[in-house]
């Protein structure tokens, strides 16, 4: 049994915890500490999920995903996942976020690269931001399935890109590589790939990475 921690439990949150129970894997879930009756939602969105802190996910989780509002990330403590691999599937949503200047014009920056470098200890990898709860829901598939949903990995540390990719094909899902976080751009709001249900060829012409479709 793989150990998965997820903070936030929103829609996105227990959508992923509900795969990973399925896929049978232990769920923590650290939800707002201002959250009331978690326990008793947990219970009806994802039963079999267990109210976990931060500490705990940080200390025993083998990867944390990270489902929380882009707005409201500073308001978790990542700095105690230093050296743990965690899932940003995050996004910014200009009418809720406003636009920071470092995410427009010349040189911006994916906004994991903005969360890479507010916690440059963290091993962050980009994934399951580019499909809805609702897709979670319903597209994941066993190994070999016809018309498998892809899913991308945007990472700067291999070994925590291979350890999401072995989450996401565990879930449902065709994991496929598409470079470095900056990479992960192209899977943002707005963007090509976003809310597209593809497939690993698709994926990969829409990053720009046709010649690895093969």
């Amino acid at each position: 049994m793989t150990t998965i921690g997820i903070i936030g439990a929103g829609k996105v949150g227990t959508a992923v915890a509900q795969l990973a129970l399925a896929a049978g894997d232990e769920v923590l879930i650290a939800g707002s500490p201002n959250a009331l009756f978690l326990e008793q939602i947990l219970a009806m969105t994802a039963p079999g999920a267990r109210v976990a802190s931060l500490d705990e996910l940080a200390a025993t989780a083998e990867l944390t995903v990270l489902a929380v509002p882009f707005g409201k990330i500073d308001t978790v403590d990542l700095e105690r996942f230093t050296g743990a691999v965690v899932v940003d599937a995050a996004n910014h949503w200009e009418p809720v976020d406003g636009t920071p200047k470092i995410l427009i014009g010349a040189g911006a920056l994916s906004t994991s690269e903005v969360v890479q470098r507010r916690h440059p200890g963290v091993r962050l990898v980009k994934s399951l931001n580019h499909l809805g709860y609702h897709d979670m829901d319903t597209d994941a598939a066993p190994v070999g399935a016809p018309r498998r949903r892809a899913v991308a990995v945007a990472g700067d540390d291999a070994e925590a890109s291979g350890r999401v990719a072995a989450f996401l094909d565990r879930i449902g899902f065709d994991p496929v590589h598409i470079g470095t976080l900056a990479a992960g751009g192209v899977l943002q709001p707005g963007e090509e790939l976003f809310g597209r249900f593809v497939q690993r060829a698709e994926l990969l012409a829409a990053a720009g990475l046709e010649g690895l479709a093969a």
